[in-house]
């Protein structure tokens, strides 16, 4: 689905109290990959 939109907002958890676990890691302007226990 992804690789179809136009944009993409990568930054949205940062936005949330508080992300699902394990969520998406942010260091700086880096989001890393995310753990396979994410998506199952």
């Amino acid at each position: 689905l992804a690789q179809h939109a136009d944009f993409v907002d990568l930054d949205g958890p940062l936005l949330l109290a508080r992300d699902r676990v394990p969520g998406l890691v942010y260091q700086g302007s880096l989001v890393s990959p995310p753990d396979t226990a994410l998506w199952g």
